[in-house]
């Protein structure tokens, strides 16, 4: 099995979660996470006139999900094609092995477990 960390705009996190749902894919978590990569920071205005501010660090949503490896290509392709626009502002994939799952309740391991 895999893990996907998808690190999207948090304006994205509803359409990404239901194409996780459409491939059936069981639970995810997500956080709040502010970073510096690429992408242009829009300014803020901070006060009424002429004060802009620029921010150094720009916030996303992070979703991590475990997804079974016969599904991996196939949703990260979905992904791709939902949310991609050419900017360097859409977001990163990140794909991990997991070695081993276990849940603590029903005791499954391996893909069960997820």
């Amino acid at each position: 099995m895999k893990r996907l960390d998808l690190i999207i705009p948090h304006e994205r996190f509803h359409e990404v979660n239901e194409l996780l749902r459409k491939h059936k894919v069981g639970g995810l978590t997500s956080y709040d996470v502010k970073g510096r990569g690429r992408a242009k920071n829009e300014p803020v205005a901070i006060a009424r006139g002429t004060m802009r501010y620029i921010p150094e660090f720009g916030s996303r949503t992070k979703i991590e999900v475990l997804v079974p490896e016969s599904l991996i290509k196939e949703i990260i392709d979905d992904i791709l094609k939902l949310i991609s626009s050419g900017s360097a502002s859409d977001g990163k994939i990140f794909v991990y092995d997991v070695a081993e799952a276990y849940d603590i309740g029903s005791r499954q391991t391996g893909d069960s477990a997820i």
